[in-house]
């Protein structure tokens, strides 16, 4: 039996945007526990010249949401990149996930060979769908949720390998 495209997208996408929604619970617990205004979390990164934790996520959120519409030959619906809190950053994971989740798998199985172009860093790029979804999309979304996890773990959320794994 083949693994789709469909499979090899929109499940591991919602897994790892359920993980880091929940991961983002245990971030305001430990907030509200130690009386850290939940600012001090959004305006982290992990060193001088990266992006602050809500970019990591919409970045990771706008990833999931443009593969599978150009997987699926679509439009994925626009987000604002307004987030300042947890909740917020947990309602814009729900939008993905939902957004996601309602594109037909039909729509999106068979689109191994389309031609992805798309500019990235203002350079125009073509794949096919595979390589688009297996050597951009899928590494750049992990290089996003895991810096949104590192940047909680390094400011002491207690959160490990299981929360991210899930």
């Amino acid at each position: 039996m083949s693994l789709t495209m469909h499979q090899a997208s929109v499940p591991v996408f919602t897994r790892a945007l359920t993980n880091l929604a929940a991961i983002f619970d245990k971030a305001a617990a430990h907030a509200e526990a130690k009386k850290i205004d939940q600012s001090v979390f959004m305006n982290a990164r992990l060193a001088p010249d990266m992006l602050a934790l809500p970019r990591q996520v919409q970045i990771a959120s706008d990833t999931a949401r443009r593969c599978v519409a150009r997987l699926a030959g679509t439009e994925p619906p626009s987000l604002e990149d307004n987030e300042a809190s947890f909740a917020d950053l947990k309602a814009r994971i729900a939008k993905t996930i939902d957004y996601i989740k309602s594109v037909p798998a039909a729509q999106v199985d068979g689109s191994e060979e389309r031609s992805i172009a798309m500019k990235v860093g203002g350079n125009d790029m073509t794949f096919t769908g595979r390589d688009y979804l297996l050597g951009f999309a899928i590494p750049n979304f992990f290089f996003h949720v895991t810096t949104a996890y590192d940047i909680l773990r390094h400011n002491g959320v207690g959160i490990g390998k299981r929360d991210y794994l899930g």
